[in-house]
Formats: structure tokens, C-alpha cells, sequence
């Protein structure tokens, strides 16, 4: 793709980085931007940048935050002895919105995947277990999607809650198989909260 302004061909290269991205919708964002007046790209540029430089991690349950601890877990009215494991924010958003779950949160950072080169020293998994060990937890819902990956890190972290007294469940398969919950629909999702089962249950019998 040739280019008449470096400046241009800059933009479109580091808009091309984006998850989804490929040089020619980076091209039509690019060209996009410059049709609109110079305070909405600025009002973008500070947005990204304010972003980047001043989020913050929940020193609880490692969400995104404006704060030290975030709203969910500030919440009064959460029960903040049911946990639910999820991946990333995206999955703390979509369970949000079926309004189902009133307990607070525990956000992985990712999933165990040896061929990506993460393994679970690469997670949040640590301080999960630190809760585990002070008796601030009943129940450990298991919310990853469902693929091998999720399953992995799923029956890992459940190995190390059976020297305690937690009672272990993971959200009912409603959700197809490979699927992540951000694309599963909020009733679908709501739905499998409800109808939890125990943990164990879910594990292929040899």
C-alpha cells in the first residue's frame, strides 16, 4: 500500500496494530479522523492516553478501576464471600449485565495456554488462593469460556481449593462449546449463573 504523507502511512501502521485490525480499516479510521474536527481527535488522544496512564487494577479482585478497590467490591450489598473466576474484564462486563450474580469478582488476566507461553505463575492466581487460606471465601463459581484452555486452568486452580473448605461450581454448559461469554447473550448467561452445578460434576469421568 503506497502512501503520499508519512504521517499517513504512520497512523495507519500503529492503528493496524489493534486486535482486528487489517491496514485497509485502518486506513478508512485514519482518513476518517481527518475529516472530523481537530477537538474530537484530541478529545480521543486524551482519552487513550488518560487510559494509559492512569488506570488502576482493584487491589482485591484485580479488575479494571478508577480506585484502589473498585465499586463492585466496595458494594455493601455484594455478598463478598461467593467468588466468581473469570478471565478478564470483558467477562466481568457481560455477567454484570444479566444482573444475576451478587457476589464480587476474581479476574485471572488470562488463561493457563503453554502454547502461548502463559502459564499459571503468568495469572492471578496466587492471591486467589492467599483468600482461600484466610477463610474469606464459601463458594468459587467457575466462569472461563468454554474451551480446552479455560478447562485447564479450571481443574488447576480447583486441585489447589480442595485442601479448603469451599465449595467449588462452575456455571452451567448452556454456553456452547469454544464460545467465550462477552459474545454468549445476557438470559443465555444469566441463566447458567442460576443453574451452577458442583464442580465435580463437570469433570469427565474416566
Amino acid at each position: 500500500m503506497d502512501f503520499s504523507s508519512k504521517l499517513l502511512k504512520n497512523a495507519v501502521d500503529e492503528i493496524s496494530l489493534l486486535p482486528g485490525i487489517g491496514k485497509r480499516t485502518a486506513l478508512r479510521l485514519a482518513l476518517h479522523l481527518l475529516k472530523q474536527p481537530k477537538e474530537n481527535t484530541l478529545m480521543l488522544s486524551n482519552a487513550l492516553n488518560a487510559l494509559r496512564e492512569n488506570i488502576i487494577f482493584c487491589e482485591n479482585c484485580h479488575n479494571i478501576s478508577d480506585q484502589p478497590i473498585c465499586e463492585i467490591c466496595q458494594n455493601p450489598k455484594r455478598n463478598k464471600n461467593v467468588l466468581c473466576v473469570v478471565e478478564d474484564i470483558r467477562d466481568v462486563m457481560a455477567i454484570e449485565n444479566t444482573g444475576q450474580f451478587k457476589g464480587i469478582y476474581h479476574v485471572l488476566g488470562g488463561i493457563i495456554s503453554p502454547m502461548d507461553g502463559v502459564g499459571p505463575q503468568d495469572l492471578n492466581i496466587s492471591s486467589l488462593i492467599d483468600k482461600a487460606k484466610k477463610g474469606k471465601i464459601d463458594e468459587v463459581i467457575f466462569a472461563l469460556s468454554a474451551t480446552m484452555e479455560a478447562d485447564t486452568t479450571n481443574f488447576y486452580i480447583y486441585k489447589l481449593l480442595t485442601s479448603y473448605k469451599i465449595r467449588t461450581s462452575t456455571i452451567a454448559r448452556g454456553i456452547p462449546i469454544g464460545d467465550e461469554l462477552e459474545y454468549t447473550d445476557e438470559v443465555t448467561l444469566g441463566r447458567s449463573i442460576l443453574a451452577r452445578i458442583p464442580f465435580e460434576d463437570s469433570i469427565p469421568k474416566s
